[in-house]
């Protein structure tokens, strides 16, 4: 199999964290977390930087749902039926650009795990890492998704911690589309 002109570019700077011990296994899945982590680095990072830029345009179309939201609500209740058919269809609009952008800005953080499996995918289809004691194997994805996981509950819980002990909240803009965690 034939490597993308982009993951023979990114190949040498990858590969070395599956050569760090003489044990296959084990380089696999310190190489493996590896490749994870840088993942969910270059997600978080791309997934700040997308909400940075979009953040005002976002506040925007949210403040106008929440506008014609409350608007089509004073006219339900005045009983002024066609006013509120009215400002709820331009609510309902703007809550579904609004929705949109959020879920666009959550695609922001996924596009590395894609770029990660593309690349093992030519380097390690035909790997199998084996379950002892249980006769089952994994491929290379299953792997990667366990650590990348593994990976994000962990900086998260850091990530939670770091801005504790500064003595501030997460920011906002970080992941509009996560909110919630």
């Amino acid at each position: 199999m034939e490597m993308h002109p982009l993951y023979l570019y990114l190949d040498p700077y990858l590969i070395w964290s599956y050569r760090l011990t003489a044990q296959a296994e084990v380089n696999f899945l310190l190489g493996t977390l590896v490749v994870a982590v840088l993942a969910l680095l270059a997600g978080e990072f791309t997934s700040w930087l997308a909400s940075l830029a979009v953040r005002r345009r976002l506040a925007e179309v949210s403040g106008e749902a929440k506008k014609y939201h409350e608007l089509s609500l004073e006219a339900l209740k005045a009983g002024d039926r066609p006013a509120y058919e009215a400002a709820n269809r331009v609510a309902n609009d703007a809550f579904s650009k609004s929705f949109f952008m959020q879920m666009a800005l959550g695609a922001t953080f996924f596009w590395p795990i894609f770029l990660a499996l593309g690349w093992m995918q030519s380097r390690f289809l035909e790997v199998e890492f084996p379950l002892p004691g249980v006769g089952v194997s994994l491929g290379y994805a299953a792997v990667f998704i366990i650590l990348y996981a593994a990976s994000y509950f962990l900086y998260k819980k850091i990530k939670k911690k770091l801005a504790a002990w500064r003595g501030v909240g997460l920011p906002a803009a970080a992941s509009p589309a996560r909110t919630g965690e």
